[in-house]
């Protein structure tokens, strides 16, 4: 694999290296692994166009790109409602 340089300030470089100190890392792995962790815009919208394609397939419907942009938020609505739970069953109020 072909290597480069990256430059950085002193402060970041010495946080970067003990960061992969810490993981048993070399300073490019822990570079390598950062960088993969965070994806591109087009990743990303690659990743959405693959989720939504499985979801028609799944379940066997004919929804747009709009229409899923408009549709509720099930995740968030779950976790609302999850968190609703928690609260009452600590006797909090909401």
């Amino acid at each position: 694999m072909a290597s480069t340089t990256i430059q950085v300030s002193k402060e970041t470089r010495d946080h970067l290296a003990a960061l992969a100190t810490e993981r048993g890392l070399t300073l490019g792995q822990l570079v390598q692994h950062l960088a993969e962790r965070e994806p591109t815009k087009a990743q990303i919208a690659e990743r959405l166009k693959a989720d939504r394609d499985h979801a028609r397939t799944l379940l066997d419907v004919e929804m747009t790109d709009e229409e899923f942009d408009n549709a509720p938020d099930v995740l968030g609505n779950i976790y609302r409602l999850a968190a609703e739970k928690v609260r009452t069953a600590r006797g909090e109020v909401a």
